[in-house]
């Protein structure tokens, strides 16, 4: 019990952080960017846990009444230009992810990256970026980083791989539709009546 205590009171408090450190404007963007896209197709692609983080987004978005689909599933139909790209990643370096939001500005479609790194290939590619801190499973890109977290006091977590990142931005996107909910002037008994109904 030692060992998940520390580890519960470490994502809790990591969790906490990552929203507090939220930019508001960059935040206040990707909500203009999801509405904005209503009449349009939105697609979400991650990888790993982080695809697990995507796919729950997704069905919110759904809930929400909004035309979203999860790239990679057999259905998903091919993006158009002024689609949406949600690409979340925390190192920002994941192959598929990086190759499908290039292959998506190739079309004219929209790029708005999930990151912890700003400056990484994704971040770069992406029309519009959110940062979200947390540790992901390579550390920070590169080894010369090193003396920069040892400077600015940051360890490394006790939770294995990506779990922090993964986390803080599965709260980050639950919370966003709670914002997309009013933007949207949508109900709860809404989301409720687009809710799985054939279980």
């Amino acid at each position: 019990m030692k060992w998940l205590k520390a580890a519960a009171e470490e994502i809790i408090s990591g969790a906490s952080r990552a929203i507090e450190t939220l930019d508001p404007e960059s935040v206040e963007k990707l909500i203009e960017m999801l509405v904005n896209s209503k009449n349009k197709k939105i697609f979400v692609i991650g990888m790993g846990r982080s695809g697990f983080v995507g796919r729950s987004f997704a069905l919110r978005l759904m809930n929400l009444g909004l035309n979203v689909y999860f790239i990679g599933e057999t259905i998903t139909p091919a993006a158009e230009e002024g689609d949406l790209v949600i690409a979340i990643s925390g190192t920002g370096e994941t192959k598929m992810v990086v190759t499908a939001s290039m292959a998506a500005k190739e079309i004219g479609a929209k790029v708005a990256a999930i990151t912890s790194y700003e400056k990484s290939s994704l971040g770069k590619i992406a029309d519009h970026v959110v940062c979200i801190g947390g540790r992901t499973k390579t550390g920070w890109p590169k080894e010369e980083d090193y003396m920069a977290r040892q400077i600015i006091g940051e360890k490394e977590s006790i939770t294995p791989l990506g779990s922090m990142f993964e986390n803080n931005c599965m709260i980050f996107l639950d919370s966003l539709v709670v914002e997309l909910m009013y933007a949207l002037k949508k109900t709860e008994k809404e989301l409720k009546a687009k809710h799985a109904t054939i279980e």
